[in-house]
C-alpha cells in the first residue's frame, strides 16, 4: 500500500500487517506510532480498541491545532 499521511514529510511506502495479536490469551494491537495496546479479553475488543484509538488520536490532533491557533493569537 502507497500513501502518506498528512504528518508525514516525504511519501513513503507502508505494508498492512496484522495489528492484532495475541499473547498468554490476552490481546493487543500495534500503532503506527510502535506503542502496543492492551490488554483486551477478546479479540473484538481488542479490534474495536482500534477504532477508539483512532478516534482519540484524531481528537487530540484537533485540540492541538485549536490549542495552537489560540496561542498565535495571544
Amino acid at each position: 500500500m502507497f500513501g502518506q499521511r498528512r504528518v508525514d514529510n516525504s511519501p513513503g511506502t507502508h505494508y498492512r500487517s496484522e495489528r492484532v495479536s495475541a499473547v498468554n490469551g490476552q490481546y493487543f494491537f500495534s500503532t503506527r506510532e510502535g506503542t502496543l495496546e492492551g490488554p483486551f479479553f477478546t479479540r473484538v475488543d481488542a479490534i474495536n480498541g482500534i477504532d477508539r484509538y483512532i478516534q482519540r488520536m484524531q481528537m487530540a490532533g484537533a485540540l492541538y491545532i485549536r490549542s495552537a491557533a489560540l496561542d498565535r493569537r495571544l
